[in-house]
């Protein structure tokens, strides 16, 4: 129930009658989730209802075998609880938790403070972060469901022993699908896939001779490592026959391992670095199956030093599960602003949900001397979504600790906007006492350790003569020098050249970098298979810690939250090279601005410099979103290396209407304030004044200096972090080689590209608007020069409305179709563009001049044009075609959203009801937050059945929602496809048009056109229907 985690009392009656009509089990949000969040409490709440039976069912049958012997469960948040109190969903990563609290457990006997975990499997590997204190979400997603619920924070990557291997003709991949336990890999001898494992046995790492008889149909033979060197022959030579590449099975297997451990290593970097930790600090505890092959590989990749593995690092999920306390975390909402006066009703909140805690505490047989309670608070900032959880107590000290959390979580803080107490939370914890490992006894006259027997073994492109070693057989002081293997019951564990192995008193080994690794990395600026799906990992994990060093630093909510930005890599030249995965729009024109800046500054750029600009004639898409260009420089400050670059869309950049989305704007400077080739850091200091002469001036000034001056700093910090990477990979390639990739990049997209060109016809499509405009694009496909001309001559002259899309909102819809196009996990760049060579006449609506205005084009426009792109390849009916942005205020409340509709069919699928598709990609915010925050009422939030287009593959359907006001307000939509209904394709129908409409508090409903505003009073409601998508195909 909405609100039900504050009014509980309609929720506690459905459930009566639920269970008085005989259902048995029954959840209730308020009781699995009392938090804020409609949504997400929605999903555990579910999962819940779902998952307790199965459980019930389960933990009953397995205490009924053990009678009176008490039975505990692994909770995901990393304590035990008695069966009885087990519910579904605290299960969902349990096993997980048990791993990070063998990884905290077993460290700590070690004398190891700080923690990364490294849990490798057969399909994925887990990766955790300790400092003192366990890690939790209280809301993540898990195979796509949301759920809030107390979980160790723990990040999962497609990287296991079983992901298999792949040669896309020019890359290497490696995952991520897998081959799981059946069939396996193909050393399992049940016909499966070469995978990373596979690697190992080629490589001698994985010697079969010291694994169990397990495999084949009968499971009863050991590994086939003949099957392993036959597959990789094979592979071998096709990759010399597609690519003239001549390199070894050996090699190549050894190129395969080198991207997974990329891959592995770039999760630790996100749980870590981008957290602002320093992993050089930490110990590396590797566990699982599979992680003793490649912990000094990965450890290497993140300049680590020193590596952990206890003798139980095979199974030690399970063995965290037996040095885990019992624990119970009880939360409860507050939502209220941190008063002075709060103290006394947050403490009696406290002590209820504390005497809650404790009472399941004690009824597990816990001593009182042995149970801890910890009183927790999650603050945040007025106006913002993320909470970060402080100990609860004196509200100054409060403040004070999450004023430092906040500065070196997100580098900022901002005392005067307000703090808000989200939840408190309680959390008892029954200790289960201090676990250690004995220490070895020392053994009399043993003769000096000896190898079962030297292996060849290639690591580093050489093959070394390697011993192998039982664990067992060491004894505390036994070092070993690398390469080494070491054999045990549970795992095998790979001591890489320049690396040693110690065992110590207790047991473990501990591995130690005994040689400096080297500086650079000479590998050549040819193009490597290899060193291609690399460097494309590379650039991408760089725009992606930009985008998390934004979203991090932000101050609006439309950054921060809704996460309307992206961020980039460029060349020299200004060509695109990576973007992290943000919004279509955005990315495919953001070069065009780089190559502005370049033109207009020619010469005169200096280090230190940083441009802002929004100008739609000058690569631009519209006013609101600000791109700031930081231009990279050697170290001498004399050449530009490369360019990186954010595009942010700010909450307010001027214009006549709050928000700076105006339905009716006829030109440009009624949209905002126009900035364009603006120097914001001259030589590393901030033109501060300069910025808000700009900003503040003008006809139309912004609303909010303040918050544009904090968003426009988070960009400029996030461009700092691409530049200081890129520059650490110069550092560690080399110049010329990270120059040569970024070429090769583009090459590989060029060519994906060239490869759908070779199976497209030419095609033309028309699509009508609203407005009487056409959208014309004639697709030319040239098969000899595997070459495609789109030309948009037919399209409509420049518009009076603000419909007009700037050329780089076409480039940009352009590269996002043919992008979709290949079915294959390239990057979105320049290189994707080269084949393509776009018509568009000058003076149109799709190349508008100053001052037309063009706010929609951005919005809208290029939604038209995707689906007329579709159109005309004949691939995909035409999908909602509208952002369908609402927008509503007055002077003390301001709020913007676009809302979802139904997809377009394709030949062989359905189109999806109530998403976004195309050129944008955020969130939508949760009906409770709303309502919280605004003086208004979602009333129907609802699928608007029956409005995707029949066909062969219908369309999806649009949605209906209906917000009520509270206060006066003024409200605008700008929206498409009300007049004229989204296509379908090869027969199949068209989508329902949308509606737009208000309904007064006296009944009377108003009509209203595609871009429209109304003055709202308190009961009148806004009602927005979305468009259906087309369908495919005839009946």
């Amino acid at each position: 129930f909405m609100h039900g985690y504050r009014y509980p009392d309609h929720e506690r009656r459905a459930a009566q009658i639920a269970r008085d009509i005989g259902f048995t089990q029954v959840s209730t949000s308020h009781q699995v989730s009392p938090l804020m969040k409609l949504v997400s409490r929605g999903d555990t709440t579910v999962v819940d209802a779902y998952l307790s039976p199965i459980l019930r069912r389960y933990v009953d049958r397995v205490a009924a075998d053990l009678g009176d012997t008490p039975l505990q469960f692994m909770q995901s948040n990393g304590g035990l609880t008695d069966a009885r109190l087990f519910q579904g969903k605290d299960s969902i990563l349990s096993g997980p938790a048990g791993g990070v609290v063998g990884m905290v457990e077993t460290a700590r006997m070690a004398g190891f403070a700080k923690v990364i975990g490294f849990d490798m499997g057969g399909t994925s590997t887990d990766v955790s972060h300790y400092d003192g204190e366990y890690e939790r979400t209280f809301e993540t997603q898990v195979a796509g469901i949301r759920m809030r619920a107390p979980m160790m924070n723990i990040h999962t990557v497609a990287a296991g022993g079983g992901s298999i291997l792949h040669f896309d003709g020019a890359r290497y991949r490696v995952g991520p699908d897998s081959a799981g336990a059946d069939p396996g890999p193909a050393c399992y001898r049940r016909g499966g896939p070469l995978t990373v494992t596979d690697c190992n046995v080629m490589l001698g790492k994985v010697q079969p001779q010291y694994f169990p008889a397990v495999f084949g149909p009968d499971a009863d033979q050991p590994l086939d490592d003949r099957a392993v060197r036959r597959k990789f022959e094979d592979m071998a030579r096709t990759i010399h026959e597609e690519t003239g590449d001549d390199r070894t099975p050996e090699e190549v297997a050894e190129g395969f391992l080198k991207i997974a451990v990329e891959n592995m290593a770039n999760a630790i970097k996100k749980i870590s670095v981008q957290r602002g930790h320093d992993v050089t600090e930490y110990v590396l505890n590797g566990f699982g199956g599979a992680a003793g092959q490649h912990a000094c590989l990965v450890a290497d990749a993140l300049g680590m030093n020193t590596v952990f593995l206890h003798p139980f690092a095979g199974v030690l999920s399970a063995y965290g599960m037996g040095l885990a306390d019992v624990r119970a975390i009880r939360e409860k909402a507050v939502e209220a602003p941190l008063a002075a006066g709060l103290t006394a009703p947050l403490m009696e909140i406290i002590e209820g949900l504390e005497q809650d805690a404790r009472a399941e505490i004690d009824g597990q047989g816990i001593a009182k001397e042995n149970v801890e309670t910890f009183r927790r608070a999650h603050l945040r900032y007025k106006g913002t979504d993320t909470a970060l959880i402080v100990p609860f107590g004196d509200r100054n000290k409060m403040i004070d600790e999450f004023e430092v959390l906040h500065r070196q979580r997100y580098g900022f803080t901002a005392p005067g906007r307000g703090h808000i107490i989200e939840a408190v939370s309680v959390e008892v914890v029954g200790r289960a006492g201090m676990a250690e490992d004995a220490d070895i006894e020392d053994i009399p006259g043993v003769a000096a350790l000896r190898p079962m027997t030297l292996v060849p073994m290639t690591s580093g492109g050489k093959t070394y003569e390697t011993p192998v070693y039982r664990t067992e057989a060491l004894l505390p002081g036994d070092r070993l020098a690398g390469p080494t293997i070491l054999v045990e019951n549970t795992s095998t564990i790979v001591v890489e050249p320049g690396w040693a192995a110690e065992m110590t008193r207790k047991g473990h080994l501990i591995l130690t970098r005994a040689e400096p690794r080297p500086e650079v990395h000479a590998i050549g600026t040819q193009a490597d298979p290899v060193m291609l799906e690399i460097f494309n990992n590379l650039f991408m994990s760089i725009a992606e810690q930009m985008g998390t060093t934004l979203a991090n630093t932000s101050y609006s909510v439309n950054i921060k939250e809704r996460l309307d930005f992206s961020c980039a890599v460029f060349d020299r030249k200004g060509e695109l090279i990576a973007n992290a995965p943000h919004i279509p729009v955005h990315l495919g024109s953001m070069g065009e601005s780089i190559r502005a800046v370049m033109r207009d500054n020619a010469g005169k750029i200096k280090p230190g410099n940083v441009y802002a600009l929004n100008a739609p004639y000058n690569g631009g898409t519209h006013l609101p979103d600000v791109t700031v260009i930081t231009p990279v420089f050697d170290d001498k400050g004399q050449d530009i290396l490369f360019y990186v670059g954010s595009r942010g869309h700010h909450a307010d950049i001027g214009g006549i209407t709050p928000g700076s989305m105006p339905p009716d704007s006829k030109t440009v400077e009624e949209e905002g304030v126009l900035i364009d080739n603006f120097l914001l850091v001259d030589q590393g200091n901030l033109r501060e004044d300069a910025l808000r002469d700009l900003l503040c001036g003008g006809t139309y000034p912004v609303r909010n200096f303040d918050q544009n001056l904090a968003d426009l700093a988070a960009q400029i910090a996030a461009n700092e972090k691409g530049a200081q990477e890129l520059r650490k990979m110069v550092d560690h390639f080399g110049l010329e080689t990270v120059w040569a990739y970024m070429d090769h990049v583009q090459d590989n997209a060029e060519e994906s590209v060239r490869r759908v060109l070779d199976v497209l016809t030419d095609g033309q499509f028309t699509c009508e608007m609203d407005n009487g405009a056409v959208i014309d694009v004639k697709i030319t496909v040239n098969h000899k020069k595997r070459e495609a001309t789109l030309d948009f001559s037919g399209s409509s002259a420049q518009l009076d409305s603000n419909f007009n899309a700037p050329t780089a909102v076409c480039h940009a819809a352009v590269l996002y179709t043919f992008r979709t196009l290949i079915d294959d996990d390239i990057p979105l760049n320049a290189g994707c563009l080269k084949p393509l060579k776009l018509v568009i006449p000058k003076k149109s609506m799709l190349a508008p001049v100053y001052p037309a205005a063009v706010v929609a084009g951005n919005v809208e426009t290029s939604m038209i044009i995707t689906d007329a792109l579709f159109g005309a390849l004949g691939a995909l009916a035409s999908s909602q075609g509208s952002c369908n942005n609402f927008t509503f205020g007055n002077d003390r409340h301001q709020y913007y959203e676009t809302i979802c509709g139904g997809s377009g069919a394709g030949p062989d699928f359905d189109g999806t009801d109530a998403v976004h598709t195309h050129m944008t990609n955020t969130r939508l915010t949760d009906p409770e937050v709303l309502e919280w925050r605004f003086p208004v009422l979602v009333e129907r939030f609802a699928i608007r059945q029956g409005s995707g287009g029949a066909g062969a593959h219908p369309g999806g359907n649009g949605v209906v929602r209906r917000i009520r006001f509270l206060e006066d307000m003024t409200a605008a939509i700008l929206s498409s496809h009300r007049r004229v209904p989204p296509h379908g394709i090869d027969g199949g129908g068209a989508g329902m048009i949308g509606r737009n409409a208000v309904e007064r508090a006296g009944g009377t409903v108003e009509e209203l056109t595609g871009t429209d505003r109304r003055e709202l009073k308190p009961g009148d409601v806004f009602i927005i229907e979305t468009p259906g998508g087309g369908g495919f195909g005839a009946v």
